[in-house]
């Protein structure tokens, strides 16, 4: 997992730094999951230019600026209500199913502005997770909880799954109850 080094460049410590070099690593280093086998889509992400930063000491680092996870069903659109999840897992651990049940979301808010609800898209610093089976569930004629199946069909979708609900859940204050 990448660290985050979030003295970029701006504050008063940058100041007493030395000349930043330019530094280019390879896209498939810092983009592992860039070649996603869900839904056949295929992400196309630039490779990046990250700056060396050197202190006095002649230590030197790249800046990483990670993406905060979030979910989105409209593209560009974060959702700010916080879900509750609930996982699934076959026996043998081949497939799963993750069942997302976000009460009273703040999507319905801003969709008549925006656009219509795409998808259900998970984005973090790997990459877009995304599934088409969304359902909203209406009461007294107006919309009021959106569920949202995310299926993964190999132990490999279900590790970058795990990783991103790891993220997720740090950054929401999410908690795991095993029932």
């Amino acid at each position: 997992m990448a660290t985050l080094h979030s003295l970029a460049l701006s504050s008063s410590f940058s100041n007493s730094l030395h000349k930043p070099r330019s530094y280019s690593v390879p896209c498939s280093i810092v983009h592992q999951s860039r070649n996603s086998s869900f839904n056949g889509k295929t992400l196309r992400m630039p490779c990046l230019r990250l700056r060396l930063v050197t202190q006095s000491s002649g230590m030197q680092m790249p800046v990483v600026m990670m993406v905060k996870p979030k979910i989105q069903f409209i593209q560009g659109t974060d959702e700010q209500t916080i879900p509750d999840v609930r996982l699934t897992k076959s026996r043998d651990g081949t497939n799963g199913m993750a069942i997302f049940t976000f009460d009273q979301p703040s999507v319905f808010d801003s969709s008549g502005e925006i656009g219509d609800i795409t998808g259900f898209y998970m984005i973090d610093e790997e990459g877009v997770l995304q599934s088409v089976d969304v359902n909203a569930k209406f009461v007294n004629g107006k919309p009021s909880i959106i569920e949202a199946k995310y299926i993964m069909r190999s132990p490999r979708e279900w590790d970058r799954f795990m990783r991103f609900m790891e993220r997720y859940s740090n950054a929401n204050g999410l908690q795991f109850i095993k029932k």
